[in-house]
């Protein structure tokens, strides 16, 4: 039954990143036929983004009351009525109206899917779990250029992948049973880890002695007790650290993403052709990042996985620098893109080690929200710099937040050292 679930869950993932990049692909196109301006596309993202970091933040609530099971099955089923309405959109004020739906879906599966694994399986399948999500993301816009070039136009583009969340809604629905037969997350045995393997850690109770309010019930399942206050959370040690380099991750990522094309080709005189093709090969390292990462978890733990991630991306930053030729341009922006495979995955897995399992919700919760704001808004900011600035400062300004998440883990890692 669990492997059933897991397949149910990788399923999801990937489901979770097919509209990511559906906008982007699909814009050149649409913003001509709703006679929007061609900078309007920021404007949809960020009401995608404000509506997934508000459902970031009410998960717990949402979980505690209807389970991960049915949050799940719901988020998705609202994210296919959002696609359906971005294909039917003839103005761009539709399209700002759905994507409010869309951002409220997306944030609340991520956070309810991604505690509900930390709970119940191993690293490695989070790591497995959010390469799916690389998938989903790239296949994507493949369906989106296929349905443009096939004369079914973009709407044809947004109603595919409307059809095929609509499919995995009914597999939610049907599988609500399986979450139920998961065991309690709070038992000795609710973790699922490999005995001869050191790195699968075991769910701890908080190292300030208290229980955190532990219950017996499943998080698959609806639980009564009320969820701590944000400011609640906020007190908890080691909290503000982790929040803060979530932040840090998503930014760089994001960040690393959508101006290394513009980087390699304004810095680095680079065709647009040729760099559009490089950029693409920092998302490929990341999910095949990913893969890689989750048998290597099978040795190290999430936190040694955490440090290795920013190493190799350390790496890739100071060969970014260097002025050592366009080959060691692209193998920088592949060694970026595998540094930063393994750190989120992990910093996710390893929260209720950190915090305790009754309180990892909670907090996963804020974290993908923070996660959110940092891929929200620091893209923008780097976008100015680069306008106003340098462009050249691109690895520079990579770096200082790199540095700050590698302060921010370390200091995490004190605060709530394992006894």
């Amino acid at each position: 039954m669990t492997s059933l679930l897991l397949l149910i869950i990788y399923l999801a993932f990937i489901s979770l990143g097919l509209p990511d990049a559906l906008l982007g692909s699909a814009w050149p196109v649409m913003h001509q036929e709703l006679g929007a301006s061609v900078s309007w596309a920021g404007i949809v993202s960020m009401i995608i983004s404000g509506g997934t970091i508000v459902s970031s933040l009410a998960s717990d609530r949402l979980t505690r009351k209807l389970g991960a099971g049915r949050v799940t099955a719901f988020s998705v089923l609202m994210t296919a009525a959002a696609l359906f309405g971005f294909s039917v959109s003839h103005s761009f004020w539709m399209l700002c109206l759905w994507a409010i739906p869309y951002g409220l879906g997306a944030g609340s599966v991520d956070a309810a899917l991604n505690n509900f694994v930390a709970l119940h399986y191993p690293a490695r399948h989070m790591s497995w779990l959010h390469c799916m999500w690389g998938v989903g993301a790239s296949i994507g816009p493949v369906i989106m250029g296929w349905a443009i070039t096939g004369g079914l136009r973009w709407n044809g583009g947004y109603q595919s992948i409307a059809g095929i969340q609509m499919v995995l809604t009914l597999i939610l629905f049907l599988s609500l049973p399986l979450w139920k037969k998961m065991p309690s997350p709070f038992s000795h045995t609710s973790v699922q880890t490999d005995p001869s393997n050191p790195a699968d850690s075991q769910i701890r109770m908080p190292e300030d002695g208290t229980s955190d309010n532990v219950t017996s019930e499943d998080p698959g399942e609806p639980v009564s007790q009320e969820p701590p206050t944000l400011s609640q959370i906020l007190r908890k040690r080691g909290v503000r650290e982790v929040l803060i380099s979530f932040f840090c991750y998503s930014a760089i990522e994001t960040t690393a993403g959508m101006w290394a094309s513009s980087y390699c080709t304004l810095n680095r005189g680079i065709s647009a052709e040729q760099a559009a093709q490089w950029a693409s090969l920092f998302y490929i390292g990341i999910t095949a990042g990913r893969f890689v990462c989750g048998f290597i978890t099978m040795k190290l733990s999430d936190r040694n996985m955490i440090r290795l991630g920013q190493i190799l991306a350390a790496l890739g930053l100071i060969l970014a620098m260097l002025p050592l030729g366009d080959h060691v341009l692209l193998a920088a922006l592949i060694l970026i893109g595998c540094g930063c495979a393994p750190v989120y995955p992990s910093l996710i897995h390893e929260t209720p080690s950190n915090f305790g399992a009754a309180l990892s919700q909670s907090i996963i919760g804020v974290q993908m929200a923070f996660a959110y704001i940092g891929s929200c808004l620091v893209p923008p900011l780097f976008g100015l710099l680069a306008q106003y600035v340098d462009i050249a400062l691109y690895p520079f300004f990579l770096a200082v937040l790199l540095i700050l998440m590698i302060v921010m883990t370390e200091a995490l890692h004190r605060k709530v050292k394992r006894v």
